[in-house]
């Protein structure tokens, strides 16, 4: 790897969900890298203002739904055709609704894990020929520490993030030799309007937890642990990868906490219909 202020200059980078949340702020400092950034969403409208906010040339507007597999092989190819090549893609689109098992239907299974996992895998599959064409890559999949972690009270959601880490795991050291990066990113809780959606009883949304990591300092971490080669990047370092860690070693302590975390937040849950 290069160092970090020459790895993505001049770089073609795509960044799915890129109009809003950690995908914004990675369009933000990845033009601070002098990277032309393709940002990708589902809304032409709101994708077309982000555009605009950032006020550079260098940013791009790429309309696709991630759920859709021929559209994001459409988006994909035709970027790498009009820019003469796909240095890295950051698939970042995500969505977390915390629910109870019992309560989940087959519907919320369908719509995360579309959401979450099938997305990255259709950016994978569409962007990968590319990159080994050309002998060059790197892509980047944002997981989440729940992804590392079994938190209670979001089983879908883990379950998605668990398989992300998997994929981009495996496919680190699958083609490693061939010159193509993968890393993933785990990032704890982070200050985003991620939060807003989550409703309880009452039709509220959420309120950024207080001890949320600044979403700036985040992909600003991220982004030179990706510039290092790093294959998991936990985010914020501490103290998640200390959970991470005790969890892995079976930790007394750890154990204590998720069982203590599940008990509280099932409480809460059942009262007001989320437990943030």
């Amino acid at each position: 790897m290069l160092a970090n202020l020459e790895y993505y200059k001049d770089k073609i980078c795509i960044v799915t969900g890129g109009n809003s949340g950690i995908g914004y702020a990675l369009c933000e400092k990845l033009l601070k890298r002098d990277v032309i950034v393709y940002m990708a969403g589902r809304n032409p409208e709101k994708v077309e203002k982000a555009t605009q906010e950032l006020s550079s040339d260098s940013v791009h507007s790429l309309v696709m739904d991630v759920t859709n597999q021929e559209q994001v092989q459409k988006a994909i190819e035709g970027t790498a055709r009009e820019a003469g090549r796909s240095d890295m893609l950051f698939n970042n689109t995500s969505v977390f609704k915390p629910v109870l098992f019992e309560r989940t239907t087959f519907e919320d299974w369908k719509f995360m894990l579309d959401t979450n996992l099938w997305s990255v895998i259709y950016g994978v599959h569409a962007a990968l020929p590319i990159m080994l064409e050309q002998g060059s890559g790197h892509i980047v999949n944002t997981s989440s520490l729940a992804g590392l972690v079994p938190y209670p009270m979001q089983v879908i959601y883990d379950t998605s993030k668990y398989a992300v880490v998997g994929l981009s795991e495996s496919l680190r050291y699958e083609y490693s030799e061939k010159g193509i990066y993968f890393s993933v990113i785990c990032p704890g809780d982070i200050a985003t309007p991620i939060f807003s959606k989550i409703i309880n009883n009452k039709g509220e949304g959420a309120p950024v937890p207080e001890e949320a990591y600044p979403v700036d300092q985040a992909v600003f971490y991220s982004l030179d642990r990706v510039a290092e080669g790093k294959g998991r990047i936990i985010v914020p370092e501490q103290p998640n990868s200390d959970i991470y860690g005790g969890y892995i070693l079976g930790n007394q302590q750890v154990e204590e906490f998720l069982l203590k975390h599940a008990h509280d937040h099932r409480i809460r849950f059942e009262k007001e219909g989320r437990f943030i």
